[in-house]
């Protein structure tokens, strides 16, 4: 029996786990009766609390955070507005005010 080539990066090396199938080179996840994929399901991005982020919400900083490349770093408490979301290990998509531009993760800030 044959598995069906991974749909996100067309890997030939798909492996069954339970009723999923799982591609080892993307690590993309989905069911093998096809009944749901991931692409068409919403995600869900929380804040180190649990609360739902949503673009245009406000959020603060809960650590210290180094500015890679930079000797700068974003202080605890730092109020951010009008965030975005996106796709990607660091999925708030920001801008900080004497910083700039900048993507943060979302477990390292809480919602206002």
């Amino acid at each position: 029996m044959s598995l069906p080539a991974c749909p996100k990066c067309n890997s030939e090396y798909t492996y069954e786990d339970g009723a999923m199938l799982i591609c080892p080179e993307c690590a993309h996840e989905w069911s093998a009766d096809g009944s749901s994929d991931s692409d068409d399901e919403v995600k869900v991005i929380k804040d180190a609390s649990g609360n739902v982020l949503e673009d245009g919400d406000t959020i603060t900083v809960i650590k210290d955070l180094k500015v890679k490349g930079t000797s700068l770093v974003v202080k605890v408490g730092t109020k951010v507005k009008n965030i975005r979301l996106v796709d990607g290990d660091h999925d708030i998509d920001c801008k900080i005010d004497g910083i700039g531009a900048m993507k943060l993760k979302s477990e390292f800030v809480k919602k206002v």
